[in-house]
């Protein structure tokens, strides 16, 4: 990492995101081609390509030496190196574009080695942004706050299910073996104690896999299990819930260090008896996930 300028990176991905956000937020969403990738969950808009055009265009010209993987240019022989590599997401929440609901960012982050270091994520709805570099904390700006660090306040003891918000995503495959798992641990999750369920406070479904984890980075969200997603919806708001205190694991028991690009992850909040509740959740997990990787023997 050292050869490479992390705080400058930050600060440049900060001005390609605005740039972004004024993209998206003056865009009519128009389906690209049939507005599919594999099924009518799984969206693309015009915007998307746009967007991602536009931030691939101004990364290659800053740093034409660095790689770089994004959503909509992404093909299945692209693999992850060692070298630096621009991680991005358009759009994240490109559905909730679709319709309308201003719960979605333009994601943007940066690996070294694999592992993500720099992060910067932003609402141009909201005018929320997340940024964070390893190291050197996770910080979010919105119409209420001015860069103050995360998470935005001291952190509870974690005591165990019954007590937490929990964010899922149900994703864009609706059938087979893995939306099986989702459907039973969902359910096992909500259920009564009596039962043999979590009896959690509530599941939340909203859609961006990045600000799911950037609310569980701010302590707005306890946990956050997902199934399916992608590097590019995971690699900023990893760096921004690391630096919060939290912690990225993946789906299943025993994976306490998961790879960006698995497909599998579940983030937890900063806090005492964060361990226990990964592995409560992990005893929750209805069957085992074929999505990813599979790092866990």
């Amino acid at each position: 990492m050292s050869a490479v300028d992390l705080q400058e990176v930050h600060d440049f991905l900060i001005t390609i995101a605005h740039k972004a956000g004024d993209m998206i937020t003056t865009a009519k969403p128009t389906a690209a081609g049939s507005g599919m990738k594999k099924n009518s969950a799984d969206l693309v808009t015009e915007t998307d390509q746009a967007v991602e055009k536009m931030v691939s265009t101004s990364l290659k010209e800053q740093y034409p030496d660095f790689q770089f993987m994004g959503e909509e240019t992404y093909k299945p022989s692209d693999t992850l190196t060692d070298a630096p590599t621009f991680i991005v997401d358009p759009i994240d929440g490109t559905t909730n574009f679709f319709h309308a609901y201003p719960y979605l960012c333009v994601s943007l982050g940066l690996t070294v080695k694999q592992k993500p270091v720099v992060g910067v994520i932003y609402n141009p709805f909201t005018k929320t942004l997340y940024t964070a570099i390893k190291g050197q904390g996770a910080y979010l700006t919105d119409p209420w706050h001015e860069r103050v660090r995360l998470p935005l306040k001291e952190p509870e003891p974690m005591q165990d299910l019954s007590h937490c918000l929990v964010a899922v995503e149900w994703g864009s495959d609706r059938d087979g073996n893995d939306y099986q798992v989702k459907v039973e641990t969902f359910r096992r999750l909500c259920a009564s104690k009596e039962t043999g369920g979590a009896m959690v406070h509530g599941i939340r479904s909203l859609g961006s896999a990045e600000l799911n984890t950037c609310a569980v980075a701010a302590g707005m969200l306890d946990v956050y299990w997902e199934s399916g997603c992608w590097a590019w919806d995971v690699c900023a708001a990893w760096v921004v819930l690391e630096e919060a205190g939290g912690r990225m694991v993946g789906c299943h028991e025993g994976d306490w260090e998961p790879r960006v690009d698995q497909r599998r992850y579940m983030a937890v909040r900063a806090g005492e008896g964060q361990k226990g509740i990964v592995e409560e959740f992990w005893g929750c997990v209805q069957g085992r996930l074929e999505v990813g990787y599979d790092t866990v023997s």
